[in-house]
C-alpha cells in the first residue's frame, strides 16, 4: 500500500507577477526550487494564504536569482502579485519507508529570499 505525504513546501512566498495569456504552471525561481526539491514539471498545489484559494499546476523553472514566483495561464485569476502563498508538493510513500522521513520545509522572506 502507498500512502500520499508531504515531500516538500515552500512557506509563506511572496507572487511576483501574474501571466494570464500564458499556457499554464507557476515559475519558480530555480534556487528555490532546489531548497525545495521540486523538479520542473513536477505538480505542486498553490495554496493562497489572502484570498484562500487552493489549485494545482505544475513547475516551470525560473531564473536562478530572479526569485520570480510567477502564476500563469487561467490560475493567474486566482493569485496577484503580492499574495502571500505557499507551494506544496507531495510523494506516495509505503507506511514502512515513513521511518526516518521528514519533508523538506523552506522558508523564505518578503522578497523570496530562501530563509531555511
Amino acid at each position: 500500500m502507498l500512502l500520499e505525504f508531504l515531500f516538500s513546501k515552500i512557506h509563506r512566498a511572496t507572487v511576483t507577477d501574474a501571466n494570464l495569456n500564458y499556457v499554464g504552471s507557476i515559475t519558480i525561481d530555480e534556487d528555490i526550487m532546489l531548497a525545495a526539491k521540486l523538479q520542473e514539471w513536477q505538480k505542486v498545489e498553490i495554496l493562497n494564504i489572502n484570498n484562500g484559494e487552493r489549485f494545482q499546476t505544475y513547475v516551470i523553472k525560473g531564473e536562478a536569482g530572479s526569485k520570480v514566483i510567477c502564476i500563469n495561464g487561467a490560475a493567474a485569476r486566482k493569485a496577484q502579485p503580492g499574495d502571500k502563498v505557499i507551494i506544496v508538493s507531495y510523494a506516495y510513500l509505503k507506511p514502512e519507508k515513513m521511518e526516518g522521513f521528514a519533508p523538506t520545509v523552506v522558508l523564505v522572506d518578503d522578497e523570496n529570499n530562501v530563509i531555511i
